[in-house]
């Protein structure tokens, strides 16, 4: 039979089977504990925030959820061998690894904690305008990138034998060849917190980009996108972006609108002295316009041209060609009542019958209607 006592007296490295098994029990107990009792928190506190729709209780099992089972198991197998006769070179590292694996659990939950506030904010100001919503993707990111630099560097404070300050010396003087090979990327990203936070154009703005045109979608670390009027998804490198000339109409806050129209030259004085007034009352007579003026801007080669300028009391495009449609169509019609005749290209022939070795003469006079 065997020899249950002399098998747990046995030695292993230094130490007991019976010892060992003792440190393994109470890391396996209080791993399943704490596994148990995160599952049943995440699985009460869902279900309370679906009935309650409560922030604190879907933040509070964000953050339980983000509990890793496997830094846990660090953490206990470190309270396991406690009783255990280590080793004095394993001695200086065990309680290393147990700090580096509380530092990760940390960051994992304030990186839950930084997710849902930006998702619960989101939520709440979908319909908000989209520089609210830039400026919680730079703060956002901004906190993110600092929280893992204090992350990496507690980390590396504590791996035995690696000094900081050496490091961060060291890291200045490779950090210069690094910069020189990455200069590309490292100007896109600059040129991307430079977009976050100066704001020249935010998500859901117009925007004109040389020849392309869209609606911002997304501004990311190294790319703006942008979905262009016809359905494709532009891409733009955020550096060569800001480089270009962007003219941004989403903050139009009104829009100038000139236009012109020709009328042929057999109208009569009288006529031509009441058009710029007719234009104006049709003008004014559309909601959201403010007139500016209208007149008898010139002589053109076929036609005399009357010149308009309106505003637009809203930047959007849609009401402005609706507006335009409305003038335009209402032009039309008090031309017709008043049998006003709108020019277009002509051309005039002139015979001189008075010689036959005379060669016609020839006058063309153009005009353009706008």
């Amino acid at each position: 039979m065997l020899d249950i006592k002399h098998i747990l007296d046995t030695k292993l490295w230094s130490n007991s089977v019976e010892t060992w098994l003792i440190a393994v029990s109470i890391a396996v107990g209080l791993l399943l504990t704490v596994k148990l009792i995160r599952d049943f928190l995440v699985r009460h506190l869902f279900r309370r925030d679906q009935e309650r729709d409560d922030d604190i209780n879907a933040l509070i099992a964000a953050i339980v959820k983000s509990v890793s089972m496997p830094i846990v198991a660090v953490l206990f197998a470190y309270v396991g061998i406690q009783g255990l006769d280590i080793p004095k070179k394993w001695g200086v590292w065990i309680p290393a690894i147990a700090t580096i694996a509380v530092i990760l659990q940390i960051t994992r939950s304030l990186n839950v904690l930084i997710t849902f506030w930006y998702k619960r904010y989101q939520k709440k100001y979908v319909h908000d305008t989209g520089e609210r919503i830039t400026t919680l993707r730079a703060l956002t990111f901004v906190s993110r990138a600092v929280l893992f630099a204090v992350a990496v560097l507690l980390a590396l404070d504590n791996v035995p034998g690696v000094k900081i300050t050496t490091l961060v010396a060291s890291l200045g003087i490779g950090g210069i060849a690094v910069a020189m090979a990455l200069q590309n990327v490292l100007g896109d990203i600059f040129a991307s917190l430079s977009i976050l936070l100066d704001k020249p154009f935010v998500i859901g703005d117009f925007i004109i980009v040389e020849t392309h045109m869209g609606s911002v979608e997304h501004i990311g670390l190294k790319t703006t996108r942008i979905r262009s009027l016809s359905g494709e998804q532009l891409v733009f490198s955020n550096s060569d972006l800001l480089q270009s000339r962007i003219r941004n109409y989403k903050r139009m806050a009104e829009r100038r609108v000139v236009f012109s129209i020709g009328v042929v030259y057999q109208t009569d004085y009288q006529t031509l002295k009441t058009i710029p007034g007719l234009i104006r009352e049709i003008v004014e007579g559309q909601d959201q316009t403010r007139f500016d003026r209208s007149h008898f801007q010139g002589y053109g080669d076929f036609a005399l041209t009357f010149e308009t300028v309106y505003y637009v009391l809203s930047p959007d495009y849609t009401i402005y060609m609706d507006i335009q449609q409305a003038i335009n169509l209402e032009i039309y019609r008090q031309f017709e009542e008043r049998q006003i005749r709108f020019a277009y290209p002509t051309q005039t022939l002139y015979l001189n019958h008075g010689s036959r070795n005379t060669a016609p003469e020839k006058t063309a006079a153009s005009i353009q209607s706008a």
